[in-house]
């Protein structure tokens, strides 16, 4: 009788393999951008390939490999890729969200577990049947040591995911530091696809803990769910890549905005020129203003205009621009001259640009729907 060489569990590992192999090129021929991201995301995929690739290898035994390559190599570029997809995933994300991420020494200390790794797989001579079986008396290598390499492997990966969720949550607060409009969709599906991937490896913990006490059965369908979890978030994460990613704002580094944070306090010239561009020259009516343009405008370094809004209106930019808003829809709203003009015209006369982010901010200040204000204060007014 035929034997088989794959069940269905290792088809879906050969697939996310291959897969990611094959978006990876797909990656790298796309139109450069200016930022890191395609480059990052084209690493994260290879190193997923690599550790899909080593993972079957490793737990499949109808494969022939030369005795160097199973036995040596194998170990090493697996545990590589296990360490290194968290930092991939983590510079990823902030590529995505920050303005010029340069690449520089100081990232290569995200490289420091890979090395402690490899340097255990070095100095402990592991090889793939120690990885496979549990050492006993007669072997060099102790339990304790081995699962110390594979609690590294799986800790490392979540910690860098919860990381990125910390570093979406920042770059949540650096966007309403800086503009006074954004998309809540791109930032969303971001924060949906990280919190998959946090929750994929926190699973993967989960796995390696329990197979530690209970039976291989169980952790042997444990394993198998985590591989389909991963062959769904690569294909996520490539649609995301292509649909929204191009679509984020980019905010300033996180150097420059502890800079502000700590500047002085403001100047009570700058306090006044911000007041009367808001109250005088209604910079706010300006759609899709973001701090750059406000500091200019009014002739201000950005930092002491962010300095102005943050400590002495105690609110960021994108609060303080459209609360100013909101009044002036209140006016238009509750003006009885003005009762031809919709709901949809108002928000646009105020500097609003988006209907779901009028209501959303209206409802929040006022307590009500726009219509259920204009309704109220019209009737106050017979």
């Amino acid at each position: 009788m035929k034997e088989y060489i794959f069940n269905i569990h290792d088809v879906v590992l050969l697939m996310t393999a291959a897969e990611c192999l094959l978006l990876a090129v797909f990656q790298s021929i796309l139109p450069t951008r200016a930022r890191h991201d395609g480059r990052l995301l084209t690493a994260f995929l290879l190193i997923i390939a690599v550790s899909s690739g080593c993972t079957l290898l490793l737990w499949n035994d109808q494969f022939s490999l030369a005795p160097w390559f199973e036995q040596i190599l194998l170990p090493y570029l697996l545990f590589a890729s296990l360490l290194l997809k968290g930092p991939a995933i983590y510079l990823y994300v902030c590529s995505l969200t920050q303005q010029k991420l340069n690449l520089n020494q100081r990232h290569a200390l995200h490289l420091l577990p890979t090395v402690i790794g490899l340097l255990c797989v070095a100095v402990f001579s592991i090889s793939s049947n120690d990885l496979r079986l549990m050492p006993d008396a007669g072997q060099s290598l102790s339990a304790t040591t081995i699962e110390s390499i594979w609690d590294l492997a799986s800790l490392v990966p979540f910690a860098y995911a919860i990381a990125a969720l910390m570093r979406i949550r920042r770059y949540r607060h650096a966007l309403k530091d800086e503009y006074s409009h954004f998309s809540e969709t791109e930032l969303h599906w971001l924060s949906a696809l990280t919190w998959g991937v946090s929750i994929a490896w926190g699973w993967t913990m989960v796995v390696h803990v329990v197979a530690k006490f209970s039976s291989d059965v169980v952790a042997d369908y444990m394993g198998i769910a985590d591989n389909y979890l991963a062959f769904i978030l690569i294909n996520a994460f490539f649609a995301y890549s292509l649909t929204y990613a191009h679509q984020l704002l980019v905010t300033k580094p996180e150097e420059e905005t502890r800079e502000t944070i700590s500047e002085e306090e403001p100047s009570e010239p700058a306090i006044e020129k911000v007041r009367n561009a808001m109250e005088g020259d209604q910079i706010y009516l300006k759609k899709n203003l973001n701090l750059e343009q406000f500091a200019e405008r009014i002739d201000l370094p950005a930092k002491e205009v962010s300095a102005v809004i943050n400590k002495h209106f105690g609110t960021n930019f994108f609060e303080f621009v459209n609360s100013y808003r909101v009044e002036a829809a209140k006016a238009l709203l509750s003006d009885p001259d003005k009762t031809d003009m919709t709901v949809l015209d108002v928000l646009l006369e105020s500097g609003f640009n988006s209907k779901s982010a009028f209501h959303r901010f209206f409802s929040r200040l006022v307590g009500m729907s726009p219509t259920e204000y204009r309704k109220r204060a019209l009737a106050a007014d017979e």
